[in-house]
């Protein structure tokens, strides 16, 4: 995942240079003889790469434009965390100041997606971030063992 602007740079300069390389082994491999279908084969792992980064760098953008993707059952909160961060163009720095940590304590959350985290601590970075409210929302599945038989899935503001 791309935590700032910085990497975000290298990896829209990687996704060039790769796209680049991939091209020159390309005509390499056909100069070679390779056929068209061995060719293919060859790319598939280094566009796979590709592919991951150009996918990096999209959801970057999306997080700088404040487009959030949903939450169940709080997995993925961490990134999220990290996503609000970034929209709000904070630093890690500025929000362990906000915070009132060290860096380095906000730079490890992050680097784990806030994996472990209480519940106390994502609220106080919620409301150092300023600006952000998290809503959450309950829905029974009338399906699941052991939940209510015959009813419609409801759905409970909490």
């Amino acid at each position: 995942m791309i935590r700032n602007e910085n990497e975000y740079q290298q990896a829209v300069n990687r996704i060039d240079a790769e796209r680049d390389r991939l091209d020159r082994h390309a005509v390499a491999w056909e100069k070679q003889g390779f056929s068209p279908e061995q060719i293919a084969k060859l790319r598939e792992p280094l566009e796979s790469f590709h592919l991951q980064l150009v996918e990096e760098v999209q959801s970057y953008e999306r997080l700088k434009r404040g487009e959030f993707d949903e939450l169940e059952n709080l997995q993925g909160l961490g990134r999220v965390l990290i996503g609000l961060r970034i929209f709000h163009g904070m630093t890690q720095r500025e929000l362990a100041r906000r915070m009132g940590v060290q860096e380095s304590v906000v730079s490890r959350d992050e680097r784990n997606e806030y994996h472990g985290v209480t519940l106390e601590r994502a609220e106080r970075v919620i409301k150092a971030l300023g600006g952000v409210r998290l809503m959450t929302r309950v829905e029974i599945d009338p399906t699941a063992p052991g939940g209510p038989v015959g009813t419609p899935a409801e759905s409970v503001p909490v």
